[in-house]
């Protein structure tokens, strides 16, 4: 842990400490840290509310005022248990009923594990830490928010109280993060989408389903259109696959079962369902029968690779064919709970902007680089260029991964070489591999300094295994090809929520959905005129530009114009008709004076096609 998630966990100690002072009866599951702060999850019969939140806190500030240490202690597993039952983990004292959601967790630690409680005056909790030195050693803290949480995410377990709050070493970086916080609301990409009509959710159509509207959609298109002309000059092509697949193709792949919890449930035709049913085949059985692979089904696609697979497959390959790069803007489906749900950035159906290259071994370095040359092209383009870079590696420990070790060994050692080159900081991170290989990742800071995951590049031996890819090499035998999975933008959905948040709406002229609103300062037939073919001019040479004809005055245009973040504005009045001259208006920057009007409209062109920041 970094000493600020140090900082969170104790301060999550703390706050059950607190509780337990004003409520003694409360049980407690899990009080980790988390990106802002640190939570509990209590289970309570009185409801915790805001207005609670100050009682809690002034018993949290007498617990870091007494500076206790906090003491780690290992214990074995029967004595973990024989505490638990007597009621004192997560506790101030011995009680008449066990630590329930204790005992759950400490029956699921493996055997030889070693477990260990910790304790800060009265409270003791089982934890595996680690935790600050002493209470007094968080500076700073707050509570933020209490939400109803699943015990363990799962709908079957009991619901309990999540309290929410923050901790920071000292009070200025936490009056920071509050800062942080309320222009985070304002640039929420909810409340701008919503505002400037990008994109709607609606609840007939269904949680986590985009409903891209036409100005949404311009940014959506453009954004297709820059990578698009990107991956041409690189020498992909362009695919198109549907957005359902047999069952069996993702059994081959490994996505189905072993992450069926993240996908929705398989399809099964209307046929083998009614002799299903016939033989008495419970819901239990079918989806015991299914799992196993016994009956075939479909499944909404949750990737677009084993589809690139076969189309690679499908003919003929030989070493001179290679590389091989299919890329293809394809929609895919995970079934996200509904309370992670989030706007854009957490989604139910999403499209990435994905591709996948096959290569021969000696191909792969060089096609790595290619893909990061891209992806760094689409975030500085964007004006992105503050991020790190992510390596995921497989966790020693864990079962998930499949293929050869060796091949394994081999493609981590060609993400690491390929990440030196990018001359910016990268951490090498364990776990973060996904199944079928190691990854790359960017991760990007907005202006907000939050960090949001977005490019990202795999690399992958083991698929081509499974699918029996071949080709034939120069020496006339049959070899296995390698294969690279990447996606700039990671999917057009998150990638366009991010964006929104971090230029606040106000995109760049390339990217904004009204480039150039036109607005005459009266009815005159000749400004009017001047005004239309002003419009038309840009129009043709594939401007969005778009003349106001209301009859609100110049500046109730002015304000509208500037309230819907319309990039460029030409206010014209008759003095400007005679001069050839627009007055010009950039949002957020006021009136730039009288320009020529011709001059003014070949600048915004060029901006535009070549995306100027």
């Amino acid at each position: 842990m970094t000493e600020l998630e140090r900082i969170r966990h104790s301060a999550a100690h703390i706050l059950a400490t607190a509780i337990l002072r004003v409520w003694p009866e409360a049980q407690f599951a899990a009080g980790p840290p988390v990106d802002t702060g640190f939570y509990y999850d209590v289970d309570l019969p009185h409801r915790i509310t805001p207005e609670d939140f100050a009682r809690i806190e002034e018993e949290m500030k007498t617990e870091i005022k007494a500076n206790h240490p906090f003491e780690r202690v290992e214990i074995s597993r029967s004595d973990a248990l024989a505490m638990a039952e007597r009621g004192e983990l997560a506790s101030l004292a011995p009680r008449d009923t066990p630590s329930r959601f204790k005992l759950d967790i400490l029956q699921n630690i493996p055997e030889g594990e070693t477990i260990t409680i910790y304790r800060n005056g009265e409270f003791t909790d089982l934890c595996a830490g680690p935790h600050v030195m002493r209470t007094g050693n968080i500076g700073a803290f707050k509570l933020t928010h209490v939400a109803s949480a699943y015990y363990k995410g799962d709908e079957n377990n009991p619901q309990l109280q999540r309290i929410y709050g923050t901790a920071f070493k000292n009070k200025t970086e936490m009056e920071k993060h509050f800062t942080m916080l309320e222009e985070a609301k304002k640039r929420d990409h909810r409340k701008i989408g919503r505002e400037q009509q990008l994109f709607h959710i609606d609840e007939s159509v269904g949680q986590g389903l985009i409903l891209w509207t036409p100005k949404g959609s311009i940014i959506r298109q453009e954004l297709q259109d820059f990578i698009g002309g990107e991956l041409r000059k690189q020498g992909y092509s362009q695919v198109f696959t549907p957005h359902i697949g047999r069952l069996g193709l993702y059994q081959t792949s490994g996505h189905f079962p072993y992450y069926a919890e993240s996908q929705f449930p398989p399809l099964i035709d209307r046929e083998t369902l009614a002799g299903l049913s016939s033989e008495g085949c419970s819901c239990a059985e079918l989806s015991n029968r299914v799992t196993a692979g016994e009956i075939d089904g479909y499944l909404l696609k949750p990737m677009n690779c084993p589809m690139h697979i076969k189309i690679f497959d499908s003919q003929p390959r030989s070493y001179r064919d290679l590389p091989v790069r299919l890329a293809e803007f394809g929609t895919v489906y995970r079934w996200e709970q509904s309370g992670e749900l989030n706007g854009l950035t957490r989604v139910r159906g999403f499209t990435q902007d994905d591709a996948h290259l096959f290569c021969t071994e000696e191909q792969v370095s060089p096609e790595i680089l290619g893909c990061l040359s891209l992806v760094r092209t689409v975030l500085s383009t964007l004006g992105m260029t503050d991020y790190r870079v992510r390596v995921g590696l497989r966790d020693p420990d864990s079962n998930k991964y499949t293929g050869d070790p060796a091949n394994w060994d081999k493609a981590e050692t060609a993400c690491r070489e390929a990440a030196k080159t990018l001359d910016v900081p990268f951490t090498e991170e364990p776990g973060e591999a996904a199944f079928y290989g190691p990854k790359i990742d960017f991760v990007v800071k907005d202006v907000l300094g939050r960090e949001w995951q977005l490019g990202t590049v795999q690399v992958d031996y083991n698929l081509p295994i499974r699918f029996g890819l071949k080709y034939v090499g120069s020496d006339g035998k049959s070899h296995v090809p390698v294969m690279i999975h990447r996606a700039p933008f990671g999917s057009m959905e998150r990638f366009t929520g991010v964006l929104i948040e971090h230029f606040a709406g106000n995109f760049p002229l390339w990217l904004s959905p009204e480039q150039v609103r036109v607005l005459p300062i009266n009815d005159d037939p000749m400004v009017i005129e001047y005004c239309d073919a002003i419009v038309a001019s840009l129009r043709g040479q594939g401007v969005r530009c778009e003349r106001d004809t209301s009859p609100d005055s110049v500046n109730a245009k002015i304000a509208k114009a500037e309230q819907q973040k319309v990039h460029t504005m030409f206010v014209v009045g008759k003095r400007d008709v005679e001069a050839g001259n627009v007055s010009l208006r950039i949002h957020g920057k006021g009136n730039l004076g009288a320009k020529n009007k011709d001059e003014v409209m070949a600048e915004i062109v060029t901006a535009i096609r070549t995306r100027q920041a």
